[in-house]
């Protein structure tokens, strides 16, 4: 049997009360894996909360609070936690910057709570995340295949330098599975013309697909 993970340490910050109670209460009770340690209305009392830091923040990008949110991310970063941003906005310009500063995944407040879950999990794991319908407006210049979100967890697990054993082992699934899913990925890449049949070849092309990020 797998061992099971202990649970996710997860911060939630907007400054929409409403929302910051409903979304903190939903992910309580409705994602056993997730738990909510800090659900804060602004960026400082986030810092100054005696549960930070937290394995991922889940942030409003539209605080009120003229910090750049290239300055929080590089901040949460250097912490260790891994960070999913949530907007009112869904241009795709706006997207590519915060991905670009280092936010590991984008949400849409009007997405489900089902997908914000989804998103976290896969941050957690160290890969990227987007909502199909943002990721289908953004311009894909990679020509990259379309991966499940599973089989993204797998690759990120897996390019980022652990073992079949070990990515088994991070998302509670068999070997066998993780072999499976990793046959999966090599054969959706070689489709499109790419060979990512070595560890080497598959983290290169993770990291110019987005699915993990480059580090120094």
């Amino acid at each position: 049997m797998t061992p099971s993970r202990p649970p996710i340490r997860l911060a939630v910050v907007d400054d929409h009360r409403i929302l910051l109670g409903a979304l903190s209460e939903w992910l309580r009770t409705g994602a056993k894996d997730l738990r909510v340690v800090c659900a804060v209305p602004s960026w400082s009392e986030l810092l100054a909360d005696p549960a930070f830091p937290a394995d991922v923040v889940l942030l409003d990008l539209d605080l009120k609070d003229d910090i750049p949110i290239s300055l929080k991310l590089s901040t949460l970063k250097t912490a260790g936690v891994r960070t999913v941003l949530m907007s009112t906005y869904s241009e795709p310009a706006v997207v590519r910057e915060a991905m670009a500063a280092g936010a590991l995944g984008y949400i849409v407040k009007t997405e489900p709570v089902e997908q914000i879950a989804e998103a976290i999990r896969i941050a957690e794991a160290g890969g990227t995340y987007l909502t199909p319908e943002l990721a289908g407006r953004l311009v894909d210049e990679t020509g990259a295949p379309k991966l499940s979100a599973q089989e993204r967890r797998v690759m990120a697990l897996y390019g980022n330098g652990q073992s079949v054993k070990g990515v088994a082992f991070e998302l509670g699934i068999s070997e066998e599975t993780a072999k499976s899913y990793l046959k999966r990925i090599r054969e959706k890449y070689k489709v499109h013309g790419f060979d990512v049949g070595t560890k080497v070849a598959l983290r290169k092309r993770a990291i110019l697909d987005g699915i993990i990020l480059q580090t120094d």
